[in-house]
Formats: C-alpha cells, sequence, structure tokens
C-alpha cells in the first residue's frame, strides 16, 4: 500500500471518532444535573429549616438539652418569743414512678427488686405493681415524705422508671405541748389546723427555677434563665415555751389525777395582752398522727364555751362598785341564806348573815352577788358583761375561736339576772375569762389578747379602752386575795412569796332540760398583787374522783402554774412574804 493510500486511511479512522456519538458526555451531564439538583434541594430545605419553619427542630434541640429545675423552698419557720423553734420543715424525698419508662425497660420483670422496694416502704409488693400497670401514665407516687437513709436505699435498687425528688415535712420539737395551737400541715406542707392555718399564706413561699442546658452526659453547661422565688415569712409567737412546758404538765397529770374528760389553761401578760401559754389536755404528737382524732385537736382554750359558775361574782361586785349603788366597806345582808325570785330558789350553802363585799367573793355568796346585781339597772349589769369582752372575741385572731353563748332578750327576770351575776345563763371560753381578770389586773383596762409577735398585725387589732375605774378595778382585786386565805374557797391556789388575787367557779354541766351531774371546775387569778403581772385561768372539765370543787382540782394547779411562771419571768416576790402552805386548810368548799 504506497503512502498516500495509508494516510487517507488513517484519516478515515480519525474522522470516526469526531463523529461517535457520545454516551460519556451525556451520562456526565446528568451527573451534574443531579448533584445541582441536590445541592439546590439542599438549599431549599435549609432555607425552609433556617428561615420558614425552624421553630419545630429547635424544640426538638431544647427536649434534649433544656431542663427547668424549681429551686426548693421551705416552710417558713415558727418560734417562740425567746426563738426557739416550734416548728420546723426538714428536707425529705419522695419516690414517684414513670410507667412508661418502666415499660420500655422492662423494670416489672425485676420482681426480686420490687420485694426489696416493698418491703423498705411497708407496703405490699402487688399493690405497688399495680400502681405502674398502665404504660400510658406518665407519673405516679409511690411514697411521699420518706426519710434520707429510705431514699437512699431506694436510689440504689436502680429500678428503671423509679425516682426520688426533693420535699419537706413539718417537724414540731415539742410535740404534744403546743400540738393544738401550732396546728399541723398535709403531705403538701399546706395547713390545716391552728397557726399554720391562720397562717399559711405567710409562711408558704414561692419556689424559684433556673433553666439550664445540659450535655449527652447530662452536665450542667449553661443556664438560661434563673427566676429568684419568693422567701417563706417567719411566725414568732408571744408564748414562752417554758412557761408552755410547765403549764402542760400541770394540766395533763391534773386531768389524769382527776379523771377528767379534759383540761386547758392560759397564762396572759395583763400589760401587753400577750398570750404566755395556751395548753389543753389531751393533746395529740403532731408528728405522728395515728391517734390524732378530732376531740385531741382542738384547741379548748378558745373553742369550747362553759357556764363560768362563781368565777364571774368579781363581775357583780364591780358593777355595784361603778354604778354607785355600795361603797368599799358597806355589807349585804343575805340572812336568811335564801330567797325567792319568781317562784325560782337562790341560795347559799349556809346562811351568812351580813356580809361585806370582800366576804362576799371569800365565801362565794350567790345571795351576796344576786343582791349587788338587782341593785343595779338591767342595762348597766348587761353593759359590763359585753365590756369586759365575754361575749365577743378575744383579739387573738386565731380559727375556731368561739364568742361563747349570751342569749339577747328584751325582758329578763330578776331570777335570771340574780343566776348571772353568779356564772349561769352565759357560756364563755377560757380565753374570754382570761381576758376579764387580766382587765381587772391591769386597772381597769381591757386589752386584746395576742398571739403572734410577728409579723405585726395591728391594723386589725382593736385598740386598748378603758372599761372600768382603776379605783374599782383594784379595789375588787384586792378582795379576791382572800380567797386564798384563810377561810376562802380556794386557799390551795396560794403561791408561796407572792400575793395571789383570784375566784373559784364550780358550776354544773347544762343537759336536756336543765342541768346534770357533770362538773367544771375553774379557777381564775392573778397574782403578784402589788404590781400585777399575769392572769392565769385553769379548767378542769369533768373530773370524776371523789374531789369536784374547783378549790380542790383547779387551785392547786393554778399555784404550781403560777409559782412556776413567776419565777420562770424573774418577776419579784410582794413584800408580804408566805412562807409556807401547810397552815393554809380548812375554809369553805363552795363556789
Amino acid at each position: 500500500m504506497s503512502i498516500f493510500a495509508l494516510h487517507a486511511k488513517k484519516t478515515k479512522k480519525g474522522a470516526k471518532q469526531n463523529v461517535t456519538p457520545s454516551f460519556m458526555q451525556w451520562r456526565f451531564m446528568l451527573v451534574i444535573v443531579l448533584v445541582i439538583a441536590v445541592f439546590v434541594g439542599l438549599g431549599v430545605r435549609a432555607a425552609y429549616i433556617q428561615v420558614i419553619a425552624p421553630d419545630n427542630l429547635i424544640a426538638q434541640g431544647d427536649n434534649r438539652t433544656m431542663r427547668t429545675k424549681d429551686m426548693p423552698t421551705y416552710r417558713g419557720i415558727i418560734t417562740d418569743r425567746n426563738g426557739v423553734e416550734l416548728a420546723v420543715s426538714v428536707p425529705v424525698r419522695a419516690i414517684y414512678a414513670d410507667p412508661k419508662i418502666i415499660h420500655e425497660q422492662g423494670g416489672l420483670e425485676q420482681y426480686e427488686r420490687w420485694e426489696a422496694l416493698a418491703d423498705v416502704l411497708g407496703r405490699d409488693v402487688e399493690d405497688l405493681r399495680s400502681k405502674v400497670q398502665n404504660p400510658k401514665r406518665r407519673f405516679v407516687y409511690l411514697q411521699r415524705q420518706v426519710s434520707p437513709a429510705m431514699a437512699d436505699y431506694v436510689d440504689k435498687l436502680d429500678i428503671p422508671g423509679i425516682y426520688l425528688r426533693r420535699e419537706s415535712r413539718r417537724y414540731y420539737p415539742n410535740g404534744e405541748v403546743t400540738a393544738q395551737l401550732i396546728g399541723i400541715t398535709d403531705v403538701d406542707d399546706s395547713g390545716l389546723e391552728g397557726l399554720e392555718r391562720q397562717y399559711d399564706d405567710w409562711l408558704t413561699g414561692t419556689p424559684g427555677s433556673r433553666v439550664i442546658r445540659r450535655d449527652a452526659k447530662g452536665r450542667t453547661v449553661e443556664v438560661l434563665k434563673s427566676t429568684d422565688g419568693e422567701e417563706a415569712g417567719n411566725l414568732k409567737l408571744t408564748i414562752d415555751q417554758r412557761i408552755q412546758a410547765l403549764a402542760y404538765r400541770e394540766i395533763k397529770e391534773a386531768m389524769m389525777y382527776f379523771q377528767a374528760a379534759s383540761a386547758s389553761a392560759i397564762v396572759v401578760d395583763i400589760h401587753t395582752g400577750d398570750v404566755l401559754a395556751m395548753v389543753n389536755a389531751p393533746s395529740f404528737n403532731p408528728n405522728d398522727r395515728g391517734n390524732a382524732s378530732p376531740h385531741r385537736m382542738r384547741n379548748r382554750t378558745i373553742t369550747d364555751a362553759f357556764e363560768p359558775g362563781s368565777s364571774l361574782k368579781p363581775l357583780a361586785v364591780l358593777s355595784a362598785l361603778e354604778y354607785g349603788s355600795v361603797k368599799v366597806g358597806d355589807t349585804v345582808d343575805t340572812y336568811p341564806g335564801w330567797m325567792r325570785l319568781g317562784g325560782s330558789l337562790v341560795k347559799d350553802h349556809r346562811n351568812l348573815g351580813k356580809l361585806t363585799l370582800e366576804e362576799i367573793i371569800q365565801h362565794s355568796s350567790n345571795m351576796g352577788t344576786s343582791k349587788l346585781a338587782l341593785g343595779v339597772p338591767k342595762p348597766f349589769l348587761l353593759n359590763m358583761v359585753y365590756s369586759m369582752g365575754l361575749t365577743s372575741d378575744t383579739g387573738i385572731n386565731m380559727p375556731g375561736e368561739s364568742n361563747g353563748l349570751f342569749h339577747e332578750r328584751t325582758r329578763w327576770s330578776d331570777f335570771e339576772l340574780a343566776t348571772l351575776s353568779f356564772g349561769y345563763g352565759i357560756s364563755v371560753t377560757t380565753a374570754q375569762l382570761a381576758r376579764m381578770y387580766a382587765t381587772l389586773a391591769n386597772g381597769g383596762i381591757s386589752m386584746p389578747l395576742r398571739i403572734v409577735q410577728q409579723p405585726e398585725s395591728d391594723v386589725y387589732r382593736p385598740q386598748p379602752q378603758r372599761v372600768v375605774s382603776e379605783k374599782n378595778a383594784r379595789a375588787v382585786l384586792e378582795m379576791m386575795e382572800s380567797v386564798v386565805l384563810r377561810g376562802g374557797t380556794a386557799p390551795k391556789a396560794a403561791v408561796p412569796g407572792y400575793r395571789v388575787g383570784g375566784k373559784t367557779g364550780t358550776s354544773r354541766k347544762a343537759v336536756a332540760g336543765g342541768y346534770g351531774d357533770e362538773y367544771v371546775n375553774i379557777f381564775a387569778g392573778v397574782a403578784p398583787l402589788s404590781d400585777p403581772q399575769i392572769a392565769t385561768v385553769v379548767l378542769i372539765n369533768e373530773p370524776a374522783g371523789d374531789l369536784y370543787y374547783a378549790g380542790d382540782t383547779a387551785a392547786p394547779v393554778f399555784s404550781e402554774i403560777m409559782g412556776g411562771a413567776l419565777q420562770l419571768m424573774n418577776v419579784a416576790p410582794d413584800d408580804k412574804q408566805v412562807t409556807s402552805t401547810k397552815w393554809l386548810n380548812g375554809g369553805s368548799n363552795g363556789g
């Protein structure tokens, strides 16, 4: 083949390569288009996520990494006037379950661990497991307010879906001594009774919170937001825990010794109206309410009203002095020891003849007080009852307080006025009677009672006011000293070293159709008479033994409480010294 022919053949092959269809080029272009489409799609998707609809994924991310933690807040502390703690909140734990997690992670299959959990909680294992049978539930309490030791044990069991959370439980260091006064809270730390209920809003704080971001290992990497809570307020009472404990010990022993249904006592600072002690028996343990029946939880000092009997007789004498129908040195003829008023009989236990005003109180003469009461106009006598606070609240501002019972009448018979003078036809509380005696001791100035020092509540508190003259109040107070001396109705109420003025009250309890055989024994008194500081009222309800007069039951309890309170408050003895009470025996058993 010639050179030209060979060149022509090579040229012909090269031309074929240029005109062959380019499949590789088409495939390359397809890939390019697809790549561009993918990137365009990614860009559009990114734009959609970032610009148009970013909230959904942000929320999903936050759900995985963000948590809101509540900052715990504890209920406020209740203290006595000296700062002694009467109610505190202690940290405890709650055990709860997430049934959904339990089912997803096979928590129910670990039967031995559930048995251990039931054993430490003192519960039936099947009862516990039944609480988490519904996998759609996300939260259920298994046990509230468990001790730290129990919580640590449960934590070590490591049952999937079983968790712990912090909470608090109320603890009362003085137990039954202040139970009815302080009250109790429920499992959620809300006040149910007593001051816990009355000041629930004040004692309850608002918890703060923090919004945090966590990493995959649960560690806090960022604090996004922090909200401060409102701190709970503390409550400072007028109670002196030393006097409270003393008074409770005495009335509890008296209730048991005299086989009484109940007993109460109250101690009041006459100058300020501060309640230094308020006790009741039977009581209950607020830290273990297994036997806390309703009748044990009642604060009888302010809730239970009773006919005060002869303890109201000083008011009849005071009314006559204030009206001017008698003077301090006058006498009243009680002969023959009885009289009929409208067909009803008023009498003394014997004919006492002519009596001075002091002797009327000393011998607790029904005839004497009846004649004094009938010697003043009815409106004047009734106004004395009102002004002494015997028909209204004491100003103590506690839940459940009774105003007593006093029927308003347009017409009063002489017999009704006579019985009112010796404490029948009216029912008062122990706190109301204490306020009356504090008014006498304070020179006729009525001070509303107070149980809370801080926070101040003077806006809602009635103001002190003079209701009787200082001269007559002091005179009646001096007359009441004869009650605790030889020949009086309550020599057992004497306090060695101090002058005491007071009055017994032994009243029958009303029943349907009249009066029954049960008694209420009262002794109300003030000391020291040279410079009055404290008023105390003791009530023994339904003594069942052989002793049922107030001079034998309430009077010695009064002596122990008053004597101990005066010493605890460092009150100096009177100038008139009494070295022993052994000679103070005898006397009448009236009133």
